[in-house]
C-alpha cells in the first residue's frame, strides 16, 4: 500500500489562494488520487491566513 502524500498551499489573498489550490491539484501526477483536502483560515493582524493541506496517494495505473 502507498504512503500519504502532503502538499501544502498558504496565501492571505483569496484569489491567490484559489490559484495556488488550483495549480497543486492540477501538477499532481496522473497516477494519483487525492484523498482529502484540510482548510484553516486563521486571523493574523489584520488580515487572514489561508491554508490547504492537500492530500493525495499515489496507485499503480489501472490494466485490462
Amino acid at each position: 500500500m502507498e504512503e500519504l502524500r502532503f502538499r501544502l498551499v498558504t496565501g492571505t489573498d483569496p484569489d491567490l489562494f484559489e490559484e495556488r489550490i488550483n495549480r497543486a491539484v492540477a501538477e499532481l501526477p496522473k497516477e494519483a488520487v487525492l484523498v482529502d483536502v484540510k482548510f484553516s483560515a486563521a486571523g493574523e493582524g489584520n488580515r487572514t491566513l489561508l491554508a490547504a493541506l492537500v492530500i493525495y496517494k499515489l496507485v499503480e495505473p489501472w490494466k485490462d
